[in-house]
């Protein structure tokens, strides 16, 4: 497959295999009621969109291992109705004014309403994971769902330890600090759950799942850079979420932590004043100045150079996953999601 070839293969596969988890998420957010205090609400944020990579990475994953397509349908609806709890729930704790070019759920409804939005939404995502049952019976049932405990604590952990260092104003981080953070609050739900629950529905067996751990964890780690580098960098028309979002919320990305061990003894105590105090009492003056510190110190080039090292990284990992299974369209979309975690826009 051609370097040109790789991105047009993701993007296709990302939206059949898309268009497949919407169809079963139908079901899960079908009209109820109470309608207009809960289940209107819920479906508010799975139908604004998304590049669905999470359960196209889980169905491809599946089939490259030998499975039908539809036999990970189920657990590819579940892990997107969990993304869109962790993202409500995640935009309350952020305290972020929009989510897929519009207003977030909180700013619209409110955050009590939002809180109890996000609730539902994993509800739902727990009983898409136990209708697994009817198709895979109840050991491969369970041990999926074991997978996604371990995926939703691992999810929290994450959160809370970033969520801690903004309101503890931690200053003194390393990048090995943010990559441990980001396995945990990023990639097991992104990469190496849906990995790790495809091999399991492909090859019907829990053995060896440790190997995408490492795997997942350099492309999950790539994805999240590259997340953060379009929040400084990307088309707020394609980007769907507010630019310099993260420096408004004090977030410690590879950039923020680059620039504080790169800064002037008096531009450090300038950052922790401003991390120090709360987003409402941000200026955008002093966005623009973090923003313009990280230009002067090449922090967007280092998170850059990071990235693309990850990506190297999880490229290695997938050749010594993957390398023996005959080929496929789906290893071929696996393969090329590395390409595309780094050039999308």
């Amino acid at each position: 497959m051609t370097a040109a070839a790789a991105p047009n293969l993701v993007v296709t596969t990302l939206g059949e295999y898309g268009q497949l988890t919407r169809a079963a998420l139908a079901d899960y957010l079908r009209p109820r009621e109470p309608r207009r205090h809960l289940y209107d609400l819920v479906a508010d944020y799975p139908q604004r969109g998304g590049r669905m990579l999470r359960p196209s990475l889980c169905i491809a994953t599946a089939r490259a291992f030998g499975a039908d397509g539809e036999d990970a349908v189920c657990s590819a609806a579940a892990l997107e109705l969990l993304h869109n709890a962790f993202l409500v729930h995640d935009d309350v704790e952020d305290e972020s004014d929009e989510r897929r070019g519009r207003p977030t759920l909180h700013a619209l409804h409110g955050v009590p309403v939002a809180v109890k939005v996000g609730d539902a939404l994993t509800l739902l995502g727990l009983r898409a994971l136990i209708d697994n049952r009817a198709r895979l019976g109840p050991r491969l049932t369970m041990l999926i769902l074991e997978e996604a405990e371990r995926m939703a604590r691992e999810t929290v952990e994450g959160q809370a330890v970033e969520l801690g260092w903004r309101r503890d104003n931690v200053l003194d981080l390393g990048e090995s600090d943010y990559l441990e953070m980001v396995l945990k609050k990023t990639c097991w739900y992104t990469t190496i759950w849906p990995s790790r629950v495809g091999a399991l529905i492909g090859t019907r067996s829990d053995r060896d799942l440790d190997r995408f751990i490492r795997f997942g964890f350099f492309l999950g780690a790539a994805f999240q850079i590259q997340d953060d580098l379009l929040n400084l960098l990307g088309d707020p028309a394609r980007y769907g979420k507010e630019i310099d979002g993260d420096i408004w919320e004090g977030k410690r990305t590879v950039m923020l932590i680059h620039l504080l061990g790169a800064a002037s003894a008096d531009e450090r105590a300038r950052l922790a004043d401003f991390l120090a105090r709360p987003r409402a009492e941000r200026s955008a003056e002093d966005v623009a100045w973090v923003r313009g510190r990280m230009d002067g110190y090449s922090s967007i080039e280092y998170g850059r150079q990071v990235a693309h090292g990850l990506a190297g990284a999880s490229l290695h990992e997938f050749a010594a996953i993957y390398g023996d299974l005959p080929d496929s369209r789906d290893k071929r979309f696996v393969d090329g999601l590395v390409t595309w975690v780094l050039e999308r826009a």
